[in-house]
Parts: structure tokens; sequence; C-alpha cells
């Protein structure tokens, strides 16, 4: 058996109505000031408020950075971390999507060592202190709640990654309850986004290891068997406790064996055409299932039977693409747009979309086949008017 590193944080805590104990949990660092890290919709949604009411009764000084925005720019945390420190601040709790807690993960840890945010892109490159910090996730699909990475947008346009076990919170807080209120199509996209982890967690081609490959099987088991329901019915506790569940440890899955090829062509969508990060997901993953065939077929036909019992006793191949087929099926129910031009992508973009991703050479990497620019442009070609969701395999 290959050596393996498996890292996730110290402490989780997973139940309904989880984000009133935030101020005992703070109280245990004994933290007097707290910097909230949450964006406005968030905030206005109430979903911060049981939180908020606890950490005031309890004497705690709170204050507010509700700037966050969708795939965060450097800007936007650079004045998170100039605000925690002029309010000596001495613990973060984010209460949000993934955007929020990566910011979070960067303010706790740039304001405590010092550091340039430009000096520790890259992987291991963050080895100082930080501030304890706290993260409530509100959406099922990052699993960034357990993570040690978080993704910032350059001032070109650029997604560019922190990696380091630095970055991994105190506590993980998770509470269905916060889910509940979820549009349709931000609980298809970050559930389809959530799944794309599980998938290239067990496909990934470095560092894939038997306990990332566990998890991701059951992650996919919960979020494949829940996410129609819903989509359907966003008040079904159970299913969105499932799927709470599910993207959680997707997130350890994709943390110890890293993403591939789908979030490399993903990133550049969000990035240029501030697509949330979910959907651009979505609009590339059949693509790219499909080239990576040739070379992960036996374990798609593993994952098969999870997506569709049918595909069990299959042979390698058509296993293989029934699994494909399956998650094209679960993009179409749960009504994931198909292509690229509903978002606003024109023929015109594809060279550099192709071009940005292949930048990101910390994800190509991992994947199980070589990708070059005309694999990454025909990708995009064929999803800027969805045939690539509409091809069967």
């Amino acid at each position: 058996m290959n050596s393996f590193t498996f890292q996730v944080p110290s402490n989780i805590l997973f139940e309904s109505g989880a984000s009133q104990k935030v101020a005992e949990l703070a109280a245990g660092y004994g933290a007097q000031r707290i910097l909230l890290v949450t964006d406005r919709g968030v905030r206005d949604a109430g979903l911060t408020k049981v939180a908020e009411d606890a950490l005031k009764a309890a004497g705690r000084g709170l204050v507010l950075f509700e700037d966050v925005v969708a795939d965060p720019p450097s800007d936007v945390i650079e004045r998170a971390v100039a605000l925690c420190r002029d309010e000596r601040i001495d613990l973060i709790l984010s209460i949000g999507g993934g955007s929020a807690l990566d910011t979070a993960k960067l303010v706790a840890y740039l304001a405590k060592s010092g550091e340039r945010l430009d000096d520790i892109y890259g992987v291991g490159l963050a080895k100082g202190e930080r501030l304890p910090l706290l993260l409530v996730p509100t959406t099922a699909g990052t699993g960034s709640e357990v993570t040690p990475i978080a993704i910032v947008t350059t001032p070109t346009t650029e997604k560019k990654g922190v990696v380091s076990p630095r970055l991994l919170p105190d506590w993980a807080i998770l509470d269905p309850e916060l889910t509940l209120g979820l549009p349709g199509h931000v609980t298809a996209a970050t559930g389809i986004d959530a799944m794309v982890h599980a998938i290239e967690a067990y496909t990934s081609r470095h560092k894939k290891n038997p306990m990332s490959d566990q998890l991701a099987r059951q992650a996919l088991a919960l979020l494949s068997q829940n996410i129609r329901e819903v989509c359907r019915n966003g008040a079904n506790l159970e299913a969105r406790s499932q799927m709470l569940l599910g993207s959680m440890l997707a997130g350890m899955a994709f943390a110890n064996a890293p993403v591939a090829a789908v979030h490399a062509l993903a990133y550049p969508i969000g990035a240029i055409f501030h697509v949330p990060h979910g959907l651009s997901n979505a609009l590339v993953l059949m693509g790219v299932l499909r080239f990576n065939l040739p070379a992960a077929e036996a374990l798609y036909a593993e994952l098969a039977p999870i997506i569709d019992p049918d595909a069990n006793g299959l042979p390698t191949g058509a296993a293989a693409r029934c699994f494909v087929d399956g998650l094209a099926a679960i993009c179409r129910d749960c009504k994931v747009p198909a292509s690229l031009a509903e978002v606003g992508v024109r023929e015109s973009d594809l060279p550099r979309l192709a071009e940005d991703a292949m930048k990101q050479t910390r994800l190509l990497v991992n994947n199980p086949r070589e990708v070059t620019y005309a694999d990454v442009f025909a990708i995009y070609s064929e999803a800027l008017d969805g045939r690539q969701r509409q091809a069967t395999v």
C-alpha cells in the first residue's frame, strides 16, 4: 500500500441548531473580541442571527465584516485583515458559503502571522500562526469548513489557491437548519459541486488514498440519493441534513486527494463571468467525465452502482458509461443550466478560458488523463451549446 497523509479539523459539531453554540465554543478560547465574516445576503436572510444573539448574550464583543462576495477578490480579503488588526480581534467566526469561509481562513491566518497574501499562494507556504477559527457553512457544497484550502481571485481575474494545514479550523460547526432557505438553483449547483469533490477525490491521480476513497463513496451516496429531493422540497430537514453531511465528507475526501480538471476548467468561468462555483463545475462536468473515460473507466465503474443500482454486474465499460449518464440525468432533473451560453459565455471567449484553465497546474496534475490546451478548448466548445450534456456515451 502507498503511504499517505490524511488531515482533518480538530473538532466537528453536527447538530440542528448548532449555530447557537458558537458563544460556548468561543469561550473555550478565551475570546473577547470576535470578527464575524459573512456576506450581506446570508445576514439579511437571518442566518447569522442566532449566533449573533448568543455572542451578545455572553458579553462578547462582536465586529462585523459582511463585504464578502463570490470568488473573493484579494482586496476584499486584505480589507478584512486590516479590520481584524485594527479591532484587535482574537477569534474569527464565519457563517456563510464557501467564499465567506475561504475569506475567514485567510483573515485568521494573515492577521496573526503578519504575512502578505501574495507570498502564500501555493501548497504549504503558509506556516505561521493563526487566530482561533470557527466555520459554519450555510450551503451543502464546498466543504470548505473541513478543507485546508482557500481560493482567491487575483486582480488579473486569475484564481489562485492557498493550501496549508494552518487553514483547517478549530471547529467545523454544521447546522442543517441554516440550509433550509436555500433556493432551488443554489441547492442544485452546490450539491453538484459536492458530488464533483467526491468524484475527483476518488479518481485523483496523486494522493488518492483509502480513507479519502471511503469518504468519497459515502459522500456520493448521500448526495446522489438526496439531491433530487432537496431540489423539489427544500423544507425537508432530513434530506438537507444528509446533503450537508455528504458535502462535509466530500470536503474531507478532496482535502486529502485533490480535485482535478473539472475544477481547473470551472475556475476561469467563475473568475471571468462571476458564475457561482458550483454552477461552473456543473457546466463542464460532463465534458470532463467523458474526456477522462479512457483513463478512469475502472474507477467510474466502481462508483456507478452508487449512482444507479442497475449498474451492478455490468461490464466495466458499460458501468462507467452508466455512471456518466446517471450524473447527466441528475443535472437535468435538478434543472442545472446545460450550456455556457446560458451564463454569458461566447465563442470568442473560449481561447481566454482555455488559456486560464491551463494555468491551473496545481489541479490539472491530479487529473487521471493528461490534459492539453486543445483538449480544454474542445471541452469548452462542447459545453458552449450544451452538447456535452445532451450526448450519451
